[in-house]
């Protein structure tokens, strides 16, 4: 897995308070990577989550999450999170995240996440809405 899979990422810097004992970043704290990632991917897009949310009654549920890590990240490294959707589903995205260290090609940690579209109420599944999937489309080149 290389970074020029990947048509977007978000820059950040791991902070002293996401480092464990052991100077390293906490397992908890890649979740976090990946959940702003994925809210810059969408707003790259654009679109924008929190204005349709509110309009369509809808809403996306995290129902699966996978973490692989490879290498350490410490405090004070400059890392960029690479996010793709790898699956458009009828009411489902599959994205695949990566982190890298800024300026290398050294894979840190891997991650899938699946989202499910939602009727807010209800919480049945309903189709992803057409704009989005034609905005993921644009950008992911499918």
């Amino acid at each position: 897995m290389c970074k020029d899979q990947y048509h977007f990422f978000f820059p950040s810097r791991i902070r002293y308070s996401e480092t464990d004992s052991q100077g390293i970043v906490n397992n908890i704290n890649y979740l976090n990577y990946f959940d702003i990632a994925l809210f810059e991917y969408f707003r790259a897009l654009p679109f924008d989550y929190m204005q349709y949310c509110k309009q369509s009654g809808a809403d996306f549920h995290a129902v699966h999450l996978e973490v692989d890590f490879k290498a350490p990240l410490h405090f004070d490294d400059e890392i960029e999170t690479h996010v793709k959707t790898a699956v458009i589903g009828r009411s489902s995205l599959t994205f695949e995240l990566a982190i890298f260290p800024k300026h290398e090609d050294t894979l840190c940690v891997k991650g899938t996440m699946v989202w499910v579209h939602a009727d807010s109420r209800t919480h049945e599944t309903c189709a992803l809405p057409d704009r989005l999937i034609e905005r993921i489309r644009a950008r992911e080149g499918s």
